[in-house]
């Protein structure tokens, strides 16, 4: 309890109680709950002591969203520790807290870092103009967007079709790395019916100024690496740490949000009735959209995410 008599919550652990592999790998992101008895809430002005079932989801929501200074103690073992609301999300590091002990839970904790270290290197990687590979995704993504249109060079005014800034994409990666094309060729090659929709800004009242498509997904990219904090060595927000359990399930949730992202960001334009200056509003609208959507408590993969009943293959 704080000194201003706020209010606290206490979380116990059953003691000889280690949730399965098999329920962790394959529930919903309360998994991070597993293994708790309930939270107690006191207020100093009473003795009343109120007690309910929680997940740690559930609960680092209530801590984070308390206004006042609400501390967490969590008895692990025969430790105790408290948190503040601005340090709840160090809980996603479970081993610090030992609550799984055994091989195969071990075994979890490594594939979870074994995901991030893997889209972490995608992540880390230039668009290199030089580079084959990146030269033959580039093409790959033009005959996609464009098929029967013949490509006359890397290097060319066609390219603004598409949404590019000028005749060399290669200068708009700067921002999102090879990982932006990897997640633009991803939408038209899985998703080709919605990706055409916003590529040619089929539906709606569109505005007469409208944003760029090829430089928009590139944005996209920016949001979503910065959202999901994917460039620290560990999630250090309940939202990375949502979706990292994601990401365990599909090793392509990253590119399949990329794609529910753009959709969502589309909608969110034409409800907006905006135009390119507000481009920036448009997309703060859409990532509190994701953040709510990834932080509800029956999405078990991906794909379980409202929004993704926008795409459309």
């Amino acid at each position: 309890m704080d000194q201003n008599g706020g209010s606290f919550l206490a979380v116990r652990r059953l003691s000889g109680h280690h949730p399965s592999t098999a329920d962790v790998v394959s529930g919903s992101t309360a998994w991070i709950g597993r293994g708790f008895s309930c939270v107690c809430v006191q207020r100093r002005e009473s003795d009343a002591r109120i007690s309910f079932d929680l997940t740690l989801v559930q609960i680092l929501l209530l801590i984070l969203r308390n206004e006042k200074k609400a501390e967490l103690l969590l008895a692990a073992g025969n430790r105790n520790k408290y948190y503040s609301p601005e340090s709840a999300c160090d809980l996603v590091d479970f081993r610090s807290l030992n609550f799984f002990s055994n091989r195969d839970e071990h075994t979890f904790f490594l594939l979870q870092e074994e995901c991030l270290q893997r889209l972490q290197n995608r992540i880390e990687v230039p668009y290199d103009s030089q580079n084959g590979e990146h030269q033959e995704a580039l093409k790959a993504l033009w005959h996609a967007s464009f098929p029967g249109t013949e490509l006359l060079g890397l290097v060319s005014d066609q390219w603004k079709e598409m949404g590019w800034q000028g005749k060399d994409p290669s200068t708009d990666f700067r921002g999102g790395g090879f990982i932006s094309l990897e997640n633009l060729l991803y939408f038209a090659r899985n998703y080709p019916k919605s990706f055409e929709e916003l590529l040619c800004k089929q539906n709606g009242d569109r505005a007469l100024w409208e944003y760029p498509f090829a430089v928009a997904g590139v944005n996209i990219t920016f949001m979503l690496i910065q959202m999901l904090d994917l460039q620290a060595a560990k999630p250090r927000s309940l939202i990375g740490a949502v979706f990292l359990n994601l990401l365990i399930e599909n090793d392509r949730a990253f590119d399949i949000l990329y794609c529910i992202t753009f959709k969502l960001m589309d909608q969110k334009w034409l409800e907006m009735h905006a135009t390119y200056m507000d481009f920036n509003t448009v997309i703060k609208s859409t990532r509190r959209q994701l953040e709510r959507e990834l932080l509800l408590e029956d999405i078990q993969q991906i794909e379980d995410m409202p929004s993704y009943s926008f795409l459309a293959r």
